[in-house]
């Protein structure tokens, strides 16, 4: 089974944290989509929305988020050799979705100075442009994903857009505080899919400092948050490349090569 992923990926981390607490193997690849990777030819041939993660078992190629995690719950309950009757409840897929629905795009690069925003995103759109010269077949691919960055943009100007989706996870996380009033975690009373899908909501607001604002005036989320960055399965994930002086060194990684790229027009 293969996995095409990177840690700056959301949706990558929801991923991987499964495959994590449901012990099933895998092959990572690392595909950085600040750097353009995920536009490269060969991954755009796997997914022509270069969009990550990608999950491959054979020939069974999987692009959902949330259907990969679905798949592989059913193959760590396979694997357990074990007559599994009770599966998991609607309630916990439909949450899933709720929280699947939140755009945490838009929200963390309304919260990126917007120098380095357009810095990336210039670089980005110029990946684009070079691969559509080196794959004319994938020439539509390209274009459609040159009008999604405009798109982005653009939705970045709108600060009622902005304002709603700020809302959005308020409400979200509001109504995380009210199920961990009652469960002590999102699947129950143990952790399971829906946390898989929820933990890196709060990494990616505590990667952005803004745990004060989010996390912390709700006791319960909050409590939540300590509880799950002690289990084996964040701190592979998610600490291993942002707790602590550690997201400097992921991300300065990241900009070298930018810099580097960007002087020599390498795209």
């Amino acid at each position: 089974m293969q996995l095409y992923h990177h840690p700056y990926s959301m949706d990558s981390q929801k991923v991987r944290i499964a495959l994590e607490e449901e012990g099933v193997d895998y092959t990572s690849f690392h595909a950085n989509p600040l750097t353009g990777k995920n536009m490269d030819t060969f991954f755009f041939r796997i997914n022509i929305s270069g969009k990550l993660p990608v999950f491959q078992n054979g020939a069974h190629r999987i692009c959902d988020t949330i259907d990969i995690i679905q798949y592989i719950h059913r193959i760590a309950l396979l694997s357990s050799r074990l007559d599994h009757q009770e599966d998991t409840s609607d309630e916990v897929i439909e949450l899933m979705w709720k929280i699947q629905k939140w755009d945490p795009r838009l929200f963390t690069l309304s919260h990126v100075p917007t120098k380095y925003r357009n810095f990336v995103a210039k670089f980005l759109r110029r990946v684009a442009i070079a691969r559509m010269a080196d794959a004319p077949d994938l020439a539509s691919a390209y274009h459609t994903k040159l009008r999604e960055a405009y798109e982005t943009e653009d939705r970045l100007r709108n600060e009622r857009e902005v304002t709603q989706n700020e809302e959005q996870l308020t409400c979200l996380l509001d109504e995380m505080e009210n199920i961990l009033n009652q469960t002590e975690y999102l699947s129950g009373q143990e952790f399971g899919m829906a946390d898989y899908v929820f933990v890196p909501v709060l990494a990616r607001i505590a990667l952005l400092n803004l745990e004060e604002v989010y996390i912390a005036n709700r006791e319960k989320v909050a409590e939540y948050w300590k509880a799950v960055q002690k289990r084996p399965s964040y701190k592979v994930v998610i600490g291993k490349y942002f707790r602590g002086w550690r997201k400097y060194q992921t991300l300065f990684k990241t900009v070298c090569f930018l810099i580097i790229r960007s002087a020599f027009r390498k795209y």
